[in-house]
């Protein structure tokens, strides 16, 4: 009976062994793919952000940006100065996003703003003629309505302020990357990463046609000047 059990002792030891020898095998060859599929997505993360630097970028862009502003209406006499300006700002915005082939969270959102914003206005419209509808003279629903809403975003500051500083600062540059609002830090890190990228290439582009526009103006206008003998 005892070399029986002796050699039952022993297999079973030499089972529990393989059974280790096995999950480390299985943890090793775990961690090193997710260790490639990491660094793979870094390479891709690094690719994406230096592609915004090069000179092909720029071009592609540069052209994107001009036939979107040869679109926009810039009459001083028909429009202000700052609506001017939103109008080149959300071309210019668009044109970066269809660059970026919405590739990126923050190039989806700029495409879908401006249709959600047209949604919204909508429904606002519908229920502000429902509410003067349904309301008698003189009552004060618009007035409680504001009210309300200045209240939640008084309660959302309160809620902001109890927050902590590293966590104030994460929702701060969410707000700031569009579409990044309520996501999470790694997502929101590497959706700054990118779109401070493609903002500095989009104002190297605008500078520099602002640029060439000033400088053929210049020059238009010292050609049109009266030869003098």
């Amino acid at each position: 009976m005892e070399p029986s059990s002796s050699s039952a002792a022993a297999a079973a030891i030499v089972s529990t062994n393989a059974n280790i020898n096995t999950d480390r095998t299985r943890r090793k060859k775990k961690k090193k793919s997710v260790l490639q599929q990491h660094q793979s997505k870094q390479n891709q993360n690094s690719q994406s952000h230096a592609k915004w630097k090069t000179e092909a970028q720029q071009q592609v862009y540069s052209s994107k940006l001009i036939q979107a502003l040869s679109q926009v209406n810039l009459n001083p006499s028909t429009s202000s100065a700052p609506r001017q300006g939103r109008a080149v700002r959300e071309v210019a915005d668009r044109a970066l996003a269809f660059a970026a082939k919405g590739k990126t969270r923050w190039s989806r959102a700029i495409l879908t703003s401006r249709i959600k914003l047209k949604f919204r206005k909508q429904q606002h419209k519908r229920q502000r003629l429902a509410s003067s509808s349904s309301s008698s003279p003189g009552s004060t629903t618009g007035s409680s309505s504001r009210s309300s809403r200045k209240h939640k975003v008084s309660v959302l500051r309160l809620k902001a302020k109890g927050l902590p500083a590293v966590q104030r600062k994460v929702r701060v540059l969410g707000r700031l990357v569009p579409g990044c609002r309520k996501q999470p830090l790694p997502v929101i890190l590497e959706e700054a990463t990118d779109y401070i990228a493609a903002l500095e290439m989009q104002v190297k582009t605008m500078t520099a046609i602002a640029e060439l526009l000033s400088r053929s103006t210049s020059e238009a206008s010292s050609t049109s000047e009266p030869m003098t003998s």
